[in-house]
């Protein structure tokens, strides 16, 4: 499926992050939710990828936030209809490339520890785990992941 650098705030691509966090609330307490909203997604200093099935609906989406030393993946999210096909894959690819073209050789994010595909899917990608960074506090409910990209 390709995937393109998109806007946020479309209905469909809304949807898909409303589905994510539906998916994601219930398995955390809120202060350790750290899912951003739709307008932080909309900022120029973020780069946003969706992926489109045949009849153009959005069926996955991802986002790195560039920051000056680094870049933080963010909303990473795959429909379970669309699940088994390479599309996380293929949007963290999507992404990582993107943030190499601007620059940004570092990327890190923050899971959940009751996520084991989303980490075996950034461990297999290359991510190493490490602490906290940026404005996280420590979180035993958190995996802290970053790879060198450039």
């Amino acid at each position: 499926m390709p995937i393109q650098l998109e806007p946020a705030d479309q209905p469909d691509v809304v949807r898909l992050i409303e589905a994510l966090d539906a998916h994601q609330k219930p398995l955390y307490p809120p202060e350790c939710h750290y899912g951003i909203p739709i307008e932080a997604l909309m900022q120029p200093n973020v780069l946003f990828g969706v992926a489109r099935d045949d009849a153009g609906q959005a069926v996955a989406c991802g986002a790195i936030v560039l920051g000056t030393e680094y870049g933080e993946l963010k909303r990473m999210f795959v429909l379970p209809s669309h699940r088994g096909q390479g599309l996380a894959q293929g949007i963290l690819a999507f992404l990582e490339a993107q943030a190499l073209t601007n620059g940004c050789t570092c990327v890190m994010l923050e899971t959940g520890i009751r996520q084991p595909e989303a980490i075996g899917l950034y461990e297999r990608s290359g991510f190493m785990r490490r602490g906290p960074f940026g404005d996280y506090p420590p979180d035993p409910l958190s995996v802290f992941m970053a790879k060198n990209i450039g």
